[in-house]
Parts: C-alpha cells; sequence; structure tokens
C-alpha cells in the first residue's frame, strides 16, 4: 500500500534533519522540532512515512514514559535513549533521530487540577539542558570528556502553550503547525482507499462531504465498512463459539470477501459516525456534574451563616475590595456575549501582581463555559475570589483547540 506524504511535511522534516548534520560556521541549530496540531490529523504517521523515505532510523519515546513512581527515572531514560542514538549514528553510519510522542501530554501543564512533578520538571530541565549542549549529554554517576553525535530531536503533540515556556523558546525548538489542506487531505485519504478502488473523483467528494473531519476519522471509516461483515460472522459460529473460531482454531483465520466500498455506502456510515460524535460533544454531563457540585458548596444552612463585613482584610494584605467591586460591566458581560455566539467558549485565569510581570497565568479552576449565566456567575465568583489579583477572560475555539481571545477583566486596586 502506496501512503501519501505531504510534500511540505516531508520538506520540513528533511531541512531539520538535514540541518543539524551539517556543519554550518555560525549558524545556531535548535535541536528540537515541535509537530504540533489538531488530533488525528497523523502527525506521527507522516513522520513515520518521511522517516522510511530517507532512510533514517528512529529512537521513539511515549509521552507515557514520562513518568515514573521513582523520582529521576523518565530524566535518565531521555539522556540514555538520547547517548543511543548517538552510537546508532556512529555505528551504523546513517541518520538517526530521537523521536518522543504526544510531549505536551506527558510534560505538559493543562490546568492548575494537572499536578506539577518532579519528574515533569526534570523533563522539561534535561531537554532544555540537551538542546544547548547536544554533544555533551552524560548519565547520572557516569561522565565521558568524549563529545557525542549531534542527534536532531522531534517530539509531536496537540498543544505546546501547556510546555515550559522557556523549552520551547526559538532558541531551542522549532515548532511546525502541521494542518492538512485540502490537497494534504485527499492524498492522504485516496491512500488510505487505495487498495477499495476507489477513483479520485469519489475521494475528493468524500473529503468535501466532511470537510472538518481529521485524518484518523476516514481511517475509523474505512474500518467501519467491515463490521457488517465481522457481525454476521459472528452470528453464524455464535457469540458462545467466537473465542474458539478465532483463537487457536485448526480451521485457521476467517476469510472475508471485500465490502461495500460505494461513496454513497461510505457518506452513509461516515454520517452516522459525525451523529456519535455530535452526541458526545452535546451531552456534557461533565458540565451539569459540576454545576450541581458548584451549587452545593454554595449551600448553606440558615444556622451556620454568619455575617461578615463588606471589606474584610486577607493574609496577605492586598485582597481588600468591597462587594460593590465584584459587578460585572456592561462592556464584559457584552464581550462574553459575542465570545459565546460565535460557538467560542469561555474560561478564566489569575495571577498575582508578582507572577504577572512573567506571564505565569494559572486557571481558575473552571472548565469551559458555553452558557452566558453561567460565565457571567463564575466570573463573579471568580472576582470575589481572586480580589487582589489579576484576572483575564479566555475565549477558546473548542474544534481547533486554541485561544482566540484573551482579555484581562480586572487589576488589582482598580474596578473591573
Amino acid at each position: 500500500m502506496s501512503y501519501y506524504i505531504a510534500p511540505r511535511f516531508l520538506d520540513k522534516i528533511a531541512v531539520h534533519i538535514t540541518k543539524n548534520f551539517l556543519n554550518l560556521p555560525g549558524v545556531r541549530v535548535p535541536l528540537i522540532l515541535g509537530i504540533h496540531g489538531r488530533k488525528g490529523e497523523g502527525k506521527t504517521f507522516q513522520c513515520e512515512l518521511a522517516f522510511e523515505k530517507m532512510g533514517v532510523e528512529v529512537t521513539l519515546i511515549s509521552g507515557g514514559e514520562l513518568e515514573s513512581p521513582d523520582a529521576g527515572d523518565p530524566a535518565r531514560l531521555i539522556r540514555l535513549r538520547y547517548r543511543e542514538t548517538a552510537e546508532l549514528i556512529k555505528v551504523r553510519g546513517k541518520m538517526c533521530v530521537l523521536m518522543i510522542n504526544d510531549l505536551d501530554a506527558g510534560a505538559g501543564r493543562f490546568d492548575e487540577g494537572t499536578q506539577y512533578t518532579v519528574n515533569t520538571q526534570l523533563v522539561n530541565a534535561t531537554l532544555m539542558n540537551i538542546a544547548d549542549n547536544p554533544t555533551d549529554v552524560q548519565l547520572p554517576g557516569s561522565y565521558d570528556a568524549n563529545p557525542i553525535r549531534r542527534v536532531p530531536i522531534i517530539v509531536t503533540g496537540n498543544d505546546f502553550s501547556t510546555l515550559y515556556a522557556p523549552l520551547i523558546r526559538d532558541g531551542r525548538m522549532e515548532k511546525f503547525y502541521w494542518e492538512p489542506n485540502r490537497d494534504d487531505k485527499v492524498g492522504i485519504v485516496g491512500g488510505i482507499f487505495a487498495p477499495d478502488g476507489l477513483s479520485n473523483r469519489d475521494v475528493e467528494k468524500l473529503v468535501d462531504t466532511f470537510p472538518n473531519q481529521s485524518i484518523d476519522f476516514f481511517s475509523a471509516l474505512r474500518s467501519r465498512i467491515y463490521d457488517e461483515q465481522i457481525r454476521d460472522f459472528i452470528h453464524r459460529v455464535g457469540y458462545e463459539h467466537i473465542s474458539l473460531r478465532v483463537v487457536n482454531s485448526v480451521e485457521g483465520p476467517p476469510e472475508f470477501k471485500k465490502p461495500d466500498f460505494t461513496l454513497s455506502h461510505l457518506i452513509e456510515s461516515g454520517n452516522f459516525m459525525v451523529g456519535e460524535q455530535k452526541r458526545v460533544e452535546n451531552s456534557q454531563l461533565v458540565d451539569e456534574y459540576n454545576r450541581l457540585n458548584r451549587g452545593r458548596k454554595s449551600y448553606q444552612p440558615a444556622s451556620s451563616v454568619v455575617e461578615k463585613p463588606t471589606t474584610q482584610p486577607s493574609t496577605n494584605g492586598s485582597r481588600q475590595q468591597s462587594a460593590a467591586n465584584t459587578h460585572i460591566s456592561l462592556e464584559t458581560q457584552e464581550q462574553i456575549r459575542q465570545i459565546l455566539s460565535q460557538g467560542l467558549k469561555v474560561a478564566f485565569e489569575h495571577v498575582d501582581e508578582r507572577r504577572f510581570r512573567t506571564g505565569a497565568w494559572q486557571s481558575c479552576g473552571t472548565i469551559h463555559i458555553d452558557a452566558e449565566s453561567d460565565a457571567i456567575s463564575t466570573l463573579e465568583s471568580h472576582l470575589t475570589e481572586y480580589s487582589g489579583e489579576y484576572v483575564r477572560l479566555v475565549g477558546i475555539d473548542p474544534k481547533a483547540k486554541r485561544r482566540v481571545v484573551e482579555t484581562i477583566i480586572q487589576r488589582p486596586n482598580s474596578r473591573n
């Protein structure tokens, strides 16, 4: 099966790897290439195809390996795999790379509910150190004065804004946002359905019918077409005998005839999958549960209510604010209304004056909100809770998984 490699994806991979193996006087080459983008767009698979075409050997690390019950293990693993890859370059005499899949899932921090462990700090520090000194990577307790070969590192992820900012700065990591255009999608989907005899015109119609779907949608669609035959096979054999028929059977593996890969059948199955996606998006039971929990926490029996003064000193002396200051202006309410009318969702972040200078904003702990009344009431509670801090409004595109709007709503010692 011949798969399609997007030309600009192959070009980016080839330039980055080749540049790291060349000696360019006076040129500082970033060691890490960060490939990020929406989920399911084939970032990892396109990398594999590019490596195969270039004859590059790969040492893999999964994002799930970047955490361990033993502090320091993930950092040691990165250094060990890097040195092993450098030795491969020396022994094999060919290009080799170190690839870390889903780096943001293993080392990113999505909100204040994500635990920031010692291993997360060590992973970030190790990758920064390797990027700054690619030929001097030592293992703990074993030091070698001889320089090793430089090994290009390629990392993939969905949202690199969750990573430690100094790690992704331009001198260490070159970023590449992968978003396949229509021609790329037609080529990739054509490769997926190449064994099934789907014409190029049918592929284009299929892609145009589902323009907002990612690449893995079409791969899952092809797999779904076989479900009918497998279901018939299970019914023919019987649920109680299917295990004996499929595993270690003397009859050999079952054979299936070629399914119906007509365009109309594919579109019908695709529409069913899209319907399932919408059910997941519209259910949002977590939002409902969280609203109920917030309601329970805010309720207090009459016997336990204690009157408090309108202005109360805080332990740090910076959170004095009258209740009137938590009122949201009409301008802010209109801005929330406009954000939600565009199909975006709303979140809130806060930061104290010291961390404001470094841009170290933290989530207020609420999930993405899509109802105006919930957004306004939630913002009012946050303005009260973080009265002596900066509070900002964030508009998020749920499809692209990226921020569209960031506006500061509250500043310390000023009105909202």
